[in-house]
């Protein structure tokens, strides 16, 4: 009767008189419906691993991943790794403290005029004028 009246369903009605009877007006006022507790969220201690090799070393989430697993035993998600720095406002590291990969770290060699700096490496080579004449009819193994 006063539920339709007011447009609520009977189950909502119930939970609230329940939470009226138990804690009365207290118990009525709006609730957040976050868990309390999460149990399979990352420990202190491997958050404070996470954020130590984010800041220091500028790890990704799969480097992170694979050196706790090496070093501390410590099995947790990439996607899991990257939601922590990611939480605490360190999700992008500024462009001056990002790692460049490796093909990109070194840039080609050139200068502006051709032949400025040349840099030949030898072994060995025979001089041309003293080529050694082989058996077989003047020929050598070079020609």
């Amino acid at each position: 009767m006063s539920c339709r009246y007011f447009g609520i369903g009977g189950q909502a009605y119930y939970t609230w008189y329940r939470r009226y009877q138990a804690e009365g007006v207290e118990g009525l006022r709006t609730r957040s419906k976050a868990p309390k507790t999460s149990p399979n969220a990352a420990h202190v201690e491997v958050v404070g691993k996470i954020i130590h090799l984010r800041q220091n070393y500028h790890f990704g989430p799969e480097k992170i991943v694979m050196y706790l697993k090496r070093y501390h035993d410590v099995t947790i998600s990439k996607l899991g790794v990257w939601r922590i720095p990611n939480r605490l406002g360190m999700g992008r590291l500024p462009a001056s403290r990002r790692c460049k990969r490796h093909d990109r770290r070194w840039k080609r060699y050139e200068k502006q005029l051709p032949g400025h700096r040349v840099q030949i490496d030898v072994k060995f080579i025979e001089p041309l004028t003293s080529m050694p004449q082989g058996r077989r009819g003047g020929r050598n193994e070079y020609g």
